[in-house]
């Protein structure tokens, strides 16, 4: 699905120079490549701050965490992605409110979100799906008449953006807060774990710093009970090293599902992925939408091509969620995603002659 080492071979000098940094420096916690990272990663997204932390999962919970939230509160989400947006929600104290998404582009539809909004519900987390933005600025209509919070959970979309009234807004800039996760496998991916949350709030972007160290702005003076999330400087170094090459990485994702597409056309058991015309895609995944789904990626399989189910079992219908009373049925839209959709290996590395095996092995399956 993806060859890190491809792209080792590529920046491996930068990199390690990066690290022979921190190394020689020999300061590897909240050394000041963490607050370089969050500049260049909060411009990028069009935003005042950037608070680094230790995972994409920290990054979801910290903003979540600034919410107070009590027991019966609600949090409207998808759930239709990776189970951290969830976890997270109910991690910090909330209920996970789960609504159907729409089915082209398999993000929240927000005509749900608002019909699911009660008394009780106190913030809205949008998934950034496989690369693409969010309806934000509809969202953030919702949200600003409700007198909610919007979390963005961009951990798949560093560096999209959409459209909206004639002006590029990025991933991470629209909402109360956005969270970013540097995990190795994301489009900007690190050695190890990592996350950063974005926001325009000067109020809140201190609190969520004070709850990254424990609580505290001050060693050994804790205003309230936080959390240990620090990024490492190593891991921001080898971010640091990577940046400047993400928006190629991008295009080049870009340009190779271009050529899946193409190659797809007329062939009516697969679905290509939808762009929505405000977005411009970054193609984390490439996820086409097929019939004999199972079937097809055995038949990959057989082929040693990698494919992946993202996601088999949607959060409503996982068994730690049991509780809150969904069945089968309660989100149509998604469970059909969740049994027709297969991710396709895709990365600025990925070959001509690789994607043809690809192409090749589908239209082979489908006659």
């Amino acid at each position: 699905m993806l060859d890190l080492k491809a792209q080792y071979r590529v920046i491996k000098d930068e990199v390690l120079a990066r690290m022979m940094d921190v190394v020689e420096r020999q300061q590897f916690i909240m050394g000041p490549e963490i607050v370089e990272l969050e500049g260049q990663v909060a411009a990028l997204s069009h935003a005042r701050h950037g608070i680094a932390c230790a995972s994409g999962t920290d990054a979801l919970l910290l903003p979540l965490r600034a919410l107070d939230l009590r027991p019966g509160d609600e949090v409207i989400t998808t759930a239709f992605t990776f189970f951290a947006t969830a976890g997270a929600i109910h991690n910090a104290g909330g209920t996970p409110v789960f609504v159907d998404i729409d089915a082209a582009t398999f993000n929240i539809d927000p005509a749900r979100v608002e019909s699911a909004i009660t008394a009780r519900t106190r913030g809205i987390v949008a998934v950034d799906l496989y690369g693409q933005m969010a309806p934000m600025e509809q969202l953030a209509a919702i949200a600003s008449k409700h007198s909610i919070a919007l979390i963005e959970d961009a951990a798949q979309a560093i560096g999209a953006r959409r459209k909206v009234g004639g002006a590029w807004r990025m991933a991470g800039e629209m909402g109360t807060v956005g969270t970013f996760s540097f995990f190795p496998t994301k489009n900007l991916g690190g050695w190890g774990d990592g996350g950063l949350v974005t926001t325009q709030d000067d109020a809140l972007a201190d609190r969520l710093r004070r709850l990254r160290l424990h609580g505290g702005a001050k060693q050994y003076h804790h205003d309230e009970v936080g959390i240990n999330s620090r990024l490492d400087s190593m891991q921001a170094a080898v971010l640091l090293a990577k940046l400047p090459h993400l928006a190629g990485w991008s295009a080049g994702r870009r340009a190779r599902a271009a050529r899946y597409t193409a190659a797809f056309e007329g062939l009516g058991p697969v679905r290509a992925p939808v762009s929505d015309p405000a977005n411009e895609h970054i193609f984390h995944q490439y996820t086409i939408r097929v019939d004999r789904r199972d079937e097809l990626r055995a038949h990959l399989q057989a082929r040693n091509i990698a494919s992946m189910i993202y996601y088999p079992i949607a959060l409503h219908l996982q068994e730690c969620f049991a509780h809150l009373g969904y069945q089968l049925g309660a989100l149509p839209v998604t469970e059909r995603a969740m049994a027709e959709v297969l991710s396709l290996p895709i990365y600025p590395e990925l070959t001509e002659g690789q994607q043809d095996e690809v192409i090749q092995a589908i239209r082979e399956f489908y006659g």
